[in-house]
């Protein structure tokens, strides 16, 4: 997975895009992009584009965000439908709710006739609390992988990034590091809400990735081509990580644990596992 794009629940004409954007996954919007007052119509146009919309292999994951507490419920309810391949809880905090959000789908699974435990979650991180959690929130039920929501984030902490947005590297290492301790999916990148700026998008998202961040969501599909470009391995980063794998295996086949790469450098399994990441992925 490379890119993320949302899209608002409440907006059917790029719902009816939303499939041909480019984007490996669409995370579909019933939280903040929807006004309290149009959450019920909001729910309804989903189920509707859910039903119609293209399936297959091929076509990006559809997940849906849904709202936290009460709201939530009615949410999951609407969207818990095939093609789903699960749901972003908006502003997780603690395990609990995503016991409890596991108890709902697993009724809903049963009572739907679909695969039990095929619905994922992803609970989105908005707050120190919930950037605090991040270890707990990677190990809850049904947990993908996690995602930061910044916006709120930077409210929360009173923070005011600069250009290489420092300030917030605390608070993305912790999720990705909780994320690698789980053995869920690595996380992907939060949204850059400056979507004319591609140049700066590209280097961000470069930044990101040599966190351990492997995707990003985006607002615009504009954004979309820049982020599949920066989390597609180069033809030269293939060719060298296969390099690595077969120097490695001609190694082992010759008695010893360590190799050489093709600059000389020392080649042991913690460079083999990059490497079939890489290739993995």
């Amino acid at each position: 997975m490379r890119s993320a794009l949302y899209v608002p629940g409440d907006a059917p004409g790029k719902l009816a895009k939303a499939f041909s954007s480019g984007a490996d996954e669409l995370i579909v919007d019933l939280e903040d992009a929807v006004p309290l007052a149009g959450k019920e119509a909001a729910r309804r146009s989903v189920a509707e584009w859910l039903a119609s919309g293209p399936r297959g292999s091929r076509g990006p994951r559809v997940w849906v965000r849904i709202n936290p507490g009460e709201p939530g419920i009615a949410d999951a309810r609407a969207v818990a439908l095939p093609g789903v391949a699960g749901l972003c809880l908006a502003k997780a905090e603690t395990p609990a709710q995503l016991e409890a959000l596991d108890v709902l789908l697993t009724g809903l699974e049963k009572e739907r006739g679909l695969d039990p435990g095929g619905l994922g979650t992803i609970p989105l991180l908005e707050s120190a609390a919930a950037v605090l959690a991040a270890p707990a929130l990677a190990r809850a039920p049904r947990v993908v992988r996690l995602q930061l929501g910044e916006a709120d984030l930077r409210a929360d902490l009173g923070a005011e990034p600069g250009p290489d947005e420092r300030e917030l590297l605390v608070a993305r290492s912790q999720v990705v590091l909780a994320s690698a301790a789980a053995g869920i999916e690595p996380p992907i990148a939060p949204v850059s809400t400056d979507f004319r700026d591609l140049d700066r998008l590209r280097a961000s998202t470069l930044a990101l990735r040599r966190l351990g961040f492997r995707g990003r969501a985006c607002i615009h599909p504009a954004q979309i081509p820049v982020v599949n470009e920066v989390f597609t391995p180069t033809g030269d980063e293939i060719e060298q990580a296969r390099d690595v794998v077969a120097r490695h295996e001609a190694a082992l086949a010759a008695g010893s644990g360590v190799g050489l790469d093709a600059h000389g450098r020392l080649i042991d399994e913690a460079v083999v596992r990059s490497a079939r990441r890489l290739l993995d992925g």
